[in-house]
C-alpha cells in the first residue's frame, strides 16, 4: 500500500531541512496610509511599513480607483456571471481592453485574470499556433514564462541572461526559415535590472524571430502614459507582443496582452486560460480603466517612484551593501544564505515593523538568496531612514561581512539633503 502521508510529510521535512518553507503573514493595509499597514498574529495587531509589495505608485489605495470600483459594484454587481465568451463580456472588459491597447499603441488587447496566466496561456497557444516554432528564453525569465512555453510542448534554446550575443549565437545556429520566439522581461523581478531591449529587437528580426516581452513590473511605471520601459524607449511598435498586468503599479489584479488584430484573435481561439474560466469581475476592470486614466494625467506619481528608487540604491550602496545590478525600484539586497536571510527577515519585521519578504530557493538559485525591496512613491523620507537603519542594525547583528561591509556615510545628512529638495518641489 501506498502511504500517501508519508509522501507528503517527508517533502515538508526535506524544504523544513533547507530553511524554505514558505511562511505567510496576515497582513491589512492601511487604506488611508500606504504604505503602512497591520499585521495581525498571536491575537495581535502590529503597525508595519510594507516593503516588499508590487503596488508601486499605492493606486491600490486611490480613491479614485474605489469609488470607480463602488459605482460599478453597484451597477452590475460582484461577478461577470461566465467566461467571455460565455456571458461574462461586460462593457468594462471591452472598454478595459480598448485603453489596454491605446496604452501599448497596439490594435488589440486581450485581459487575463492574472499576469501569470496571460503568460501561460498565452505562450502556450503560440506553440499550438506556429507550426514547429521554437523558443528562446532569457536565464532569468519568470516562472510563468517558463510554464508557458513547456505546456506549448515546443522545444526551448536558454540564453544568458541579458546577453544580446550569446542569443544571437543561438539565433545563428538555426535555419532562417524555422519559427522563432525571443521572449523576455523588460525589468527583471528579481535583480530589478533591465533588459538591453532595442538590441534584442535588431537581432531577433536579423534573424526572422518574433519578439514577447513582459512588461509587468514596469508598466505603470515607465513611459509618459505608462505604457512601460518599450513606451520610455520608444519601441512599442517594434516588439510583436507585450504583455503586461494590472495586478502591480496599477493596483488590482489580472493581465494582459497587446498586439496585433489577427495575432489576438488567433491566440483569443486557442489560449485554455483565456476561453475556460470566469472573467474579472467587472468591478476589477472598472478601477483598472480608472487607474490607467489617473496615471495618464497624474505623472507626480511617477516621478516620486523614481526619486525614491534612485535615493535608496544610492544610500545602500554608500551603506556597502550588496544591491546587485539594480537600476529600478525593485532593489535587491544579497544575503546568500536561505536561513540567514529568513532570520533577518523576521527580525526586521519583529523588532522593526519592517516588513520584507525572504526570496529564497526556487525563486532563486541557492547561493543567490537575498531581501527584495520594493520602493513606492508613497513612501516618505521617515521611512527610508528608519529602513536604512534597520538593515544596518541587522546585519551588523549578524557578522556579515561575507557579503556586505557596512561603513555609514553621511546618510543621514543625505536624507536631510534629499527631503529639503522635496519640500522645495
Amino acid at each position: 500500500m501506498i502511504n500517501y502521508n508519508d509522501i507528503f510529510n517527508s517533502y515538508i521535512k526535506q524544504i523544513k531541512s533547507e530553511k524554505r518553507l514558505r511562511k505567510f503573514n496576515e497582513i491589512e493595509r492601511d487604506p488611508q496610509n500606504f504604505p503602512k499597514a497591520y499585521r495581525r498574529y498571536l491575537g495581535k495587531k502590529q503597525r508595519i511599513t510594507l516593503w516588499c509589495g508590487v503596488d508601486y505608485l499605492g493606486m491600490g489605495q486611490n480613491e479614485t480607483v474605489i469609488e470607480a470600483m463602488v459605482k460599478a459594484l453597484r451597477k452590475v454587481g460582484s461577478s461577470s456571471g461566465g467566461s467571455r465568451n460565455i456571458g461574462g463580456n461586460s462593457h468594462y472588459h471591452v472598454e478595459l481592453e480598448w485603453e489596454l491597447a491605446r496604452l501599448h499603441e497596439r490594435s488589440k488587447a486581450i485581459l487575463f485574470n492574472s499576469g501569470y496566466v496571460a503568460n501561460q496561456a498565452t505562450l502556450s497557444a503560440l506553440g499550438k499556433i506556429i507550426p514547429d516554432c521554437i523558443f528562446l528564453s532569457d536565464a532569468e525569465n519568470h516562472a510563468s514564462i517558463i510554464e508557458g512555453i513547456k505546456l506549448s510542448k515546443r522545444p526551448v534554446k536558454i540564453f544568458k541572461h541579458n546577453d544580446v550575443s550569446d542569443l544571437e549565437s543561438h539565433l545563428a545556429d538555426l535555419p532562417l526559415s524555422l519559427p522563432k520566439i525571443v521572449v523576455f522581461e523588460s525589468l527583471y523581478s528579481m535583480a530589478g535590472d533591465i533588459a538591453p531591449i532595442k538590441k534584442i529587437i535588431e537581432v531577433s528580426k536579423k534573424y526572422n524571430a518574433l519578439t514577447y516581452v513582459d512588461e509587468v513590473h514596469a508598466v505603470g511605471a515607465y513611459g509618459k502614459n505608462g505604457g512601460g520601459i518599450t513606451e520610455a524607449e520608444g519601441l512599442q511598435n517594434d516588439v510583436t507582443l507585450i504583455q503586461g498586468t494590472i495586478g502591480k503599479s496599477f493596483g488590482l489584479c489580472g493581465g494582459y496582452v497587446a498586439g496585433d488584430s489577427h495575432i489576438l484573435e488567433a491566440i483569443k481561439s486557442c489560449a485554455s486560460g483565456f476561453i475556460f474560466t470566469v472573467s474579472l469581475p467587472p468591478a476589477i476592470s472598472a478601477g483598472a480603466l480608472a487607474s490607467l486614466k489617473y496615471l495618464r494625467n497624474n505623472l507626480q506619481e511617477k516621478e516620486r517612484l523614481h526619486e525614491n528608487a534612485l535615493f535608496l540604491r544610492n544610500q545602500l550602496k554608500e551603506l556597502g551593501f550588496n544591491i546587485l545590478n539594480s537600476e529600478s525600484f525593485i532593489i535587491p539586497i544579497h544575503i546568500g544564505d536561505a536561513e540567514m536571510c529568513s532570520q533577518i527577515s523576521k527580525e526586521l519585521l519583529d523588532q522593526w515593523g519592517i516588513y520584507i519578504q525572504p526570496v529564497n530557493f526556487p525563486s532563486v538559485q541557492r547561493g543567490n538568496e537575498l531581501l527584495r525591496i520594493s520602493v513606492s512613491s508613497r513612501h516618505t523620507v521617515a521611512d527610508m531612514q528608519k529602513l536604512l537603519t534597520a538593515l544596518s542594525a541587522t546585519i551588523l547583528n549578524r557578522t556579515m561581512k561575507k557579503y556586505c561591509y557596512i561603513i555609514p556615510k553621511g546618510g543621514a545628512r543625505a536624507l536631510s539633503k534629499y527631503e529639503d529638495g522635496l519640500n522645495a518641489s
